[in-house]
């Protein structure tokens, strides 16, 4: 280990390297949103095929949600199936986590613990801004 403040090795993401403010938030949004790397793609091509199949079946479910055929309990246990195979699918593709404040630019390799929390709250985060945009739109009763 490099860094003793750190509780696992730093990793330094592709997009975190340089470039331009916003490019390095778009990339940043785009890691957040896409569990998904051309390595992961690389090495675990059944995993990585599932989730696909698996993400598109989640976008679906807040489709049919958005068009009020759904029961929130249904999306909710969805969303529950597609984060935890998102942590397997992190841990495969992207094994890693910020260390600091969300504008830092300092990563480190993440444990299962790491991803769990991490894949957790961000889902938690993009859950529950969906019910609140499907509840003020009036397209489903939470």
């Amino acid at each position: 280990m490099v860094d003793p403040r750190m509780p696992s090795d730093p990793v330094v993401p592709s997009y975190a390297a340089g470039g331009s403010l916003a490019r390095r938030l778009a990339a940043e949004l785009w890691d957040h949103l896409w569990p998904w790397s051309r390595d992961g793609f690389r090495r675990h091509k059944a995993v990585q095929a599932a989730g696909m199949a698996l993400g598109l079946a989640a976008s679906t479910m807040w489709v049919i949600a958005a068009l009020g055929h759904l029961a929130a309990g249904a999306v909710i246990g969805a969303w529950f199936g597609w984060s935890v195979f998102e942590v397997v699918v992190r841990l495969g593709a992207k094994p890693y986590v910020k260390e600091g404040p969300w504008w830092g630019r300092r990563y480190r390799r993440a444990g299962t613990m790491d991803m769990l929390c991490y894949v957790g709250f961000k889902n938690l985060l993009i859950g529950a801004s969906l019910f609140l945009l499907l509840k003020a739109t009036g397209l489903v009763v939470v």
